[in-house]
């Protein structure tokens, strides 16, 4: 006889707050995972963070307002446990503490700010590759508005880094040529000895190439594909990437900069292709809160 367990995932990004409403329903020795709502709003804290050191008062507003509509969403969903992680733009704000002081009071909610590291693991995770259930080794990274988060499984043993390049960090122009130097060392040394023929991908941005791209059937985008979206995406400036390829406006200004930290990767890693499974922070944190609560 199959059951139903309910869990809630927040994530508090650097340009976006998402709330995941998930079911997993087992029978027996089978668990499955499905989702029963998922909201995005476009606070962008990274904005604030990565530039003045700090939150503003207009940010946190609009993220207690956030919190406070995804409770009202939680409590009618009812789920068994819940969590909500912050990642780069809350690490790096002075004040995210007494942000976090704040939201608890007025909404109930703790706020776990969470280390890239941890980060990286939540996100992998989620393990559903395949590639290292075969002995094989497997990458996966996920390119946020903060950081960029990988992460490598070979034979039972994981390393994960997370770098500060992100979408929000380029186009607000944070990004300095050290940072690349590190990146781009790290995937020489880490990456490329595996050998491998694909990466996994996971983040907002990859899934909006993948469906640019034209091959969203095969959950795969190629080198090919990636310089066939980006000569597209710079044939149009911001508002005609809106009007004319139904971007949202703060998808459009940041999927350039995310196909340079994934096609950067993709080329010193000399690997062609990502699979685009639907994973990511909020899809690890609904997976870590059944491994507790598996009863």
């Amino acid at each position: 006889m199959s059951r139903e367990i309910r869990f809630a995932a927040i994530d508090i990004g650097s340009n976006a707050i998402r709330l995941l409403l998930s079911s997993v329903i087992t029978d027996h020795e089978e668990v499955c995972y499905k989702k029963g709502a998922f909201v995005r709003m476009p606070v962008r804290l990274g904005e604030d963070a990565f530039i003045t050191g700090e939150i503003s008062d207009k940010k946190i507003e609009q993220l207690e307002q956030t919190m406070m509509g995804f409770k009202h969403l939680m409590d009618a969903y009812s789920p068994l446990a819940f969590r909500a992680c912050a990642t780069s733009a809350m690490r790096e704000a002075s004040n995210s503490k007494a942000i976090c002081i704040r939201i608890k009071e007025k909404t109930g909610i703790n706020i776990d700010v969470i280390e890239g590291k941890e980060e990286a693991e939540i996100i992998f995770g989620n393990n559903q590759w395949g590639d290292s259930e075969k002995g094989l080794p497997d990458v996966f990274i996920d390119v946020g508005g903060g950081s960029t988060e990988i992460s490598i499984l070979k034979k039972d043993k994981k390393v994960s880094r997370s770098f500060n390049i992100g979408t929000i960090r380029l186009i607000k122009d944070m990004v300095n040529s050290h940072d690349w130097d590190d990146i781009e060392s790290w995937v020489k040394q880490e990456i490329l000895p595996l050998n491998i023929v694909s990466a996994k991908a996971s983040g907002g941005n990859i899934h909006k190439i993948l469906s640019l791209s034209g091959n969203k059937k095969s959950e795969e985008v190629t080198v090919i594909h990636m310089r066939k979206v980006q000569k597209l995406l710079e044939s149009y400036n911001i508002t005609e990437r809106i009007m004319k390829l139904g971007l949202k406006p703060d998808r459009a200004d940041v999927i350039l900069p995310a196909l340079k930290i994934y096609y950067s990767i993709m080329k010193w890693g000399n690997f062609h292709s990502y699979k685009v499974p639907q994973m990511g922070l909020s899809e690890g944190l609904v997976r870590q809160l059944y491994r507790k609560n598996p009863h």
